[in-house]
């Protein structure tokens, strides 16, 4: 007996008799399964967080699922990475078409938007599947200042002070609903990001698994943290040890 999506999840036009397009459900659903990808805005940037485990010989300084997009723009990804990058090099398109034309920099609205629409596409048209990832894409606008937006396969992008993707994003967005402050400073706000991140990793030790970045309100530029900087931050961090890690979906 045919489970009752059966031929519905074939081709990705068709909705189901309730209004369900299953393959862009089974996109979500790659999300939830990739590592954890936090991004928090402050009065005084966006920092951006995301975990990445390596093998044992992988080179530390290879960072897979962080990407600058222009100088104040930056995005974390959960999902299947690969298509991460093709959505981050048509943004950089985009990003710097804007400053030949016009000769200023980008909205980080208006990248977050063109992913959107593109994720959009691919759920709409034959012979293609649905995007199996979700950004978070931060940064510093010259009239709105510090702003965090997601975009993810079912083509909706929505802006956030603070928010997570990934396995166990459910737990930290609670967490970050309960711990979150607008008025907290920009090392807060990284030692917030690394708190999530210990909260649902099994790997409660070290910070050779974090990656941090940020965009100073300030500067207006993207900045990847050093390990040793990242340490120093992580020495505040509440949720190293006093909470369970996450079960694996």
């Amino acid at each position: 007996m045919f489970a009752p999506s059966a031929g519905y999840d074939r081709a990705i036009t068709i909705f189901s008799p309730d209004g369900r397009l299953y393959q862009v459900e089974y996109a979500l659903e790659t999300v939830r399964r990739g590592s954890l990808a936090v991004g928090v805005k402050t009065k005084k940037g966006v920092v951006l967080a995301v975990e990445e485990k390596g093998r044992k010989l992988q080179s530390g300084d290879s960072v897979i699922k962080m990407f600058q997009i222009d100088d104040h723009i930056g995005a974390v990804g959960a999902g299947y990475i690969p298509d991460a990058r093709i959505q981050v090099d048509n943004a950089r398109v985009m990003a710097q078409s804007n400053r030949l034309i016009y000769d200023e920099p980008v909205d980080v609205e208006s990248i977050a938007k063109r992913i959107a629409d593109m994720n959009q596409q691919y759920t709409q048209y034959a012979g293609v599947r649905p995007f199996g990832v979700s950004l978070i894409i931060a940064g510093v606008d010259e009239n709105s200042g510090p702003v965090v937006f997601l975009a993810d396969p079912t083509g909706t992008y929505s802006g956030f002070h603070a928010i997570a993707i990934g396995q166990g994003s459910d737990q930290v967005n609670d967490y970050l609903e309960k711990n979150y402050s607008a008025d907290m400073s920009l090392d807060d706000a990284i030692t917030l990001a690394i708190e999530c991140i210990y909260l649902v990793s099994e790997d409660k030790s070290g910070t050779s698994h974090i990656k941090v970045a940020v965009v100073d309100a300030e500067t207006k530029k993207m900045r990847r943290l050093a390990e040793q900087d990242i340490a120093k931050h992580a020495s505040g961090a509440k949720t190293r040890s006093d909470k369970p890690p996450a079960k694996s979906a």
